[in-house]
Formats: C-alpha cells, structure tokens, sequence
C-alpha cells in the first residue's frame, strides 16, 4: 500500500503504522492525518491484522501539528471574533474526532514513543489504548506557553496535580516521569522498541478477536458513558477561546515570527523556559532506566 507520508505494514498478524516525515520530526500535517486515518481504518478492518502499533521514523515520534502550514494565516487581532473562533473551534473538534476514531476501532492500537512526543503527537500517545516509551522519549505540550490548551485526556490518565504540573508550564518531562505519573505502560530501551510493542500485538493476537474487541469496547465505552466525550467536548470549545485570544504575550511572538521565521518564534517562546526539567534541554540530563 502506498502512502506519501507514512509507512504501513503487516507482520504475523500486527500493523506497524509508521509516521514518516522525518524531517520535520514527523510533524502532524493535513496529508499525514489524512494518511494516517485511512491506514488504521485499513487494519482495522484487515482480518489478518490483530494489533496495530503506532511509531514514528527518525529521532522523534512526532512534534505536533506542523506549525508552518499556519504561518501564513491571519493574525486574530485583523479579524472578526465569530469568525476566529468558529474556524479554530472546527479545527480543535476535528483534531478531537480523529483521537476518538482509535477509540473505536476493534483492535488496539499500541503507540511505540520514540524520541520527542510534543504537543498533538502527545495527545494521539494518550489516546492509543496502550503506550509503551523509549528510554531516551521526552514529552512536552510547549504550545500551552503560547494562549493554546492542553487536553482533558492528560488529566483522566495521571491526575489533575500531575498533569497540572506540566499542563500549566509547557515543561518537558522524560520516560521515567511518564511512567511515573501514568501516561505510559512501559519503558525499554530505545533499540527494542518495536520489538517490545510487536511483541505485545502478537501476544495479544493469541486471544480470541471477539473478546479482543468486547473487551476494548468495555473499557472505552465505559469511559465515555462516564464522561470523557463531555470532557473533551468541552476541552475544544475553551481551546478554540484559547486560540482566538490576543494580547501582549501573542503579540511579543507574532513580533519575533514576523522578525526571524518560525525559529525566532520558538526561541521567543521557549527560551525563558530553558533549561527544561528533564530531557536534552535540562541542565543535568538524566539517564532513564528501563522500567526506572
């Protein structure tokens, strides 16, 4: 099957799905989600796929949503409210949906985190129904240091404080937090990833597929009768007020974008940050242990 942004195959009963644009750290584009969507609908419905694991090419999972599709749209502050705030709130409920369609797929989707895992590539790590990470993966929403969200999916897996703790900074945090606080299941080393994560799809193939899929259905289904659709339909109306929002702190970025690109950009919103708690861009870098 042939794809422009990604990579599909089957192995002994497990898709591997693999994002593939490495040159921008797999970057979350209209093309690759489009890709992306129809490569799992694919598996899902493949009678010889059990398990699907999710990864990406290179030195990262993925970075988020590739910012420079948007470099060229309007600033808020040139227009009308309703219509900032209508498009953004499209934008946000489609992101939301493609996380939800995982969800409903019959076979689990195991994401295999290697490298950076920032923004929306983090968000799709918390929607797959099990994540194991590489020891040198790093995690960061650095968008909400910008007027932009976090997600309820954060909070519902590790806990308001922890998630708090991250939501509310941008802040890195490395493997060995992520397991820590709950986001992930596993930690291994980074050159056994993807045997780690085809590994766990074949050992769930050896169980029967009906109970493969009630069982999934059980837990997500249950979860949002409890009230995760409610959640996350509130996180996109308050991310869309986010995005529309203006003032001195979008400014002094949009000042520095016009200036130098989208690397000035970064550095303006990112360097009073640095160093970072954990990862590359901490002061002391630590080492994670497999499972530490």
């Amino acid at each position: 099957m042939d794809y422009a942004t990604i990579l599909y195959e089957v192995d002994d009963a497990v898709a591997t799905i693999t994002l593939n644009r490495p040159e921008v750290m797999n970057a979350l584009s209209a093309d690759l989600e489009r890709e992306l969507h129809d490569a799992l609908r694919t598996a899902g419905a493949d009678p010889d796929v059990r398990a699907i694991v999710l990864t990406g090419a290179g030195r990262a999972f993925c970075s988020g949503y590739d910012m420079s599709a948007v470099e060229g749209a309007a600033d808020p502050a040139s227009q009308y409210p309703e219509d900032v705030i209508g498009g953004w709130y499209d934008r946000n409920s489609g992101e939301l949906d493609h996380l939800r369609e995982i969800w409903s797929l019959p076979k689990p989707v195991i994401a295999a985190v290697n490298g950076w895992c920032m923004g929306g590539g983090f968000w799709y790590s918390l929607a797959c129904d099990i994540t194991i990470a590489s020891a040198d993966a790093v995690f960061a929403q650095p968008e909400v240091r910008m007027t932009s969200s976090s997600i309820f999916l954060f909070a519902a897996l590790c806990g308001w404080k922890n998630a708090n703790r991250y939501a509310l900074t941008g802040d890195h945090f490395d493997a060995a937090e992520a397991l820590r606080i709950g986001v992930v299941n596993e930690v291994v080393p980074a050159d056994g990833l993807l045997d780690a994560a085809r590994a766990l799809g074949r050992r769930i193939a050896l169980v029967p597929a009906a109970s493969v899929r009630l069982n999934k259905a059980i837990t997500m289904q249950g979860l949002r009768a409890a009230g995760i659709d409610s959640g996350l339909l509130l996180n996109g109306a308050l991310n869309a007020m986010a995005h529309s929002s203006y003032g001195p702190g979008r400014e002094r970025l949009n000042a520095a974008k016009a200036e130098g690109g989208l690397r000035a950009f970064l550095d303006a919103r990112d360097g009073p940050f640095r160093p970072e708690p954990f990862g590359p861009r901490a002061a002391k870098p630590r080492d994670a242990e497999p499972g530490e």
